[in-house]
């Protein structure tokens, strides 16, 4: 019997999930570099309430043992997309934006979860924003012409080195004290918040449809950067 970390597994039983919200419509055209302003500022609106209600979750188990060792303050979001929020709504965003109905499910499912589940939320979150954040803040300041600005979600000014904080985070994943039962119900949370964020995606996708060709040229930028990015690894190999 071959035996294997929590951190690999969840990861492992969770790849489904993740291939199929990079292949919302939202998100393939985003890829691609069709991304349209109005879509993205809701995006940032939605991402504050999600955030928000995560963070405030948080805080609230912080001295549960399940939350304490993932809950790193480098990783807080609220403060970045406070600054984002101004930036594409104006100085009365608070005023101004509200959650997509997508995003209210998703907001009042974090706040009704206990520490356990919240470990599935934490985990599809910012390991996710870690991962691939600083190819989707490149996408977003090129397609979007922002020269830098409204950037502040993809930064994480307290990491120097996202690839060390991830084997860091992973280990802390690792250590935890769960069991196999409790293992599986928070990998089987971590899927239910891949679903909750693809609803979020294909909500604010629905509201500004994009031209089919636009989202076949999306699709096929998407296929040959990944045979690209297969070939340059077979290279070095």
């Amino acid at each position: 019997m071959t035996l294997t970390t929590f951190s690999k597994k969840i990861k492992k039983d969770t790849s489904k999930s993740h291939s199929m919200a990079e292949n919302t419509g939202f998100v393939t055209n985003f890829l691609a570099g069709v991304v349209d302003r109005d879509s993205y500022k809701q995006l940032i609106a939605d991402f504050f309430f999600i955030y928000t209600a995560l963070e405030e979750q948080v805080d609230e188990f912080k001295d549960d043992p399940l939350i304490s060792s993932i809950a790193f303050d480098e990783l807080k979001r609220v403060p970045s997309l406070e600054k984002d929020c101004e930036f594409y709504w104006g100085e009365n965003w608070r005023e101004t934006i509200s959650p997509t109905d997508a995003c209210k499910n998703y907001v009042e499912r974090v706040k009704k979860i206990n520490a356990k589940f919240l470990v599935g939320h934490h985990y599809t979150r910012y390991l996710g924003d870690l991962s691939g954040g600083q190819i989707l803040k490149n996408i977003a300041d090129k397609s979007m012409g922002l020269n830098g600005q409204g950037l502040a979600f993809y930064e994480f000014e307290g990491i120097d080195d996202p690839k060390s904080f991830k084997a860091r985070y992973r280990l802390a994943l690792d250590n935890l004290p769960i069991n196999k039962p409790d293992g599986e119900l928070i990998i089987n949370e971590a899927n239910y918040a891949f679903k909750l964020n693809m609803d979020v995606f294909d909500e604010i996708g629905s509201k500004k449809r994009f031209p089919l060709l636009s989202t076949a040229k999306a699709l096929v930028k998407v296929t040959w950067r990944s045979v690209k990015s297969k070939i340059n690894n077979w290279k070095r190999s």
